[in-house]
């Protein structure tokens, strides 16, 4: 296993070929994609033929950033996925633009109140500000996805601004809108500097 990233309980890795069950089984779980696709689970063949090849992709594109599977260190348990990349669509139906690296995850039921997400993020946007040349870290969440709004808040982004953008899949809650949240490289120095 190729160790991307390690934190005190996680061990963040690249996906292999033999991470589609997993994934798939993560996307199965309406409670966990409640808030991406209204709950219904991606196909099986979409995982495997779509989702994971891109998801490989982003590794030859761009060196230290892509999606990356959390493991627990103490179990060896999958627990979900991060994802810390370029957006490939940097404007939004609105008109603002997607600015820096976003930040995102994905993490079973099982892994949910235990603080895996706020740790994992918050090891990604270090790794970015110190060693892959990062300026800008964003995240986006649906205005009443209140737990990945704390999430983004624990790790040290601040809220900037409500957005509006076309989504795929149409599920309660986005007559609500979106909502940006942002870290700069400076914010970060500022904030975790001695004194």
């Amino acid at each position: 296993m190729e160790i991307f990233l390690e934190t005190e309980r996680l061990i963040l890795r690249r996906f292999t070929q033999d991470d589609v069950d997993l994934i798939y089984q993560l996307n199965a779980d309406p409670e966990v994609t409640r808030f991406i696709t209204g709950g219904i689970p991606t196909p099986y063949a979409v995982v495997r033929d779509e989702v994971l090849p891109y998801w490989k992709s982003l590794y030859e594109q761009y060196e230290g950033f892509g999606y990356f599977a959390a493991i627990d260190k103490a179990t060896g348990e999958f627990l979900g996925w991060f994802l810390f990349r370029p957006n490939k669509k940097p404007q939004r139906a609105d008109g603002s633009v997607r600015d820096g690296i976003e930040l995102g995850y994905r993490l079973r039921r099982v892994a949910w109140g235990h603080g895996y997400a706020t740790e994992g993020s918050r090891a990604l946007i270090a790794k970015g500000f110190t060693s892959l040349g990062v300026e800008r870290v964003y995240a986006e969440a649906m205005t009443v996805h209140g737990a990945s709004r704390r999430v983004m808040e624990k790790a040290g982004l601040r809220f900037v601004a409500p957005r509006r953008d076309d989504w795929p899949e149409q599920v309660p809650g986005d007559e609500h809108g979106d909502v940006e949240y942002a870290l700069t490289k400076a914010e970060w120095e500022r904030a975790t500097s001695p004194g």
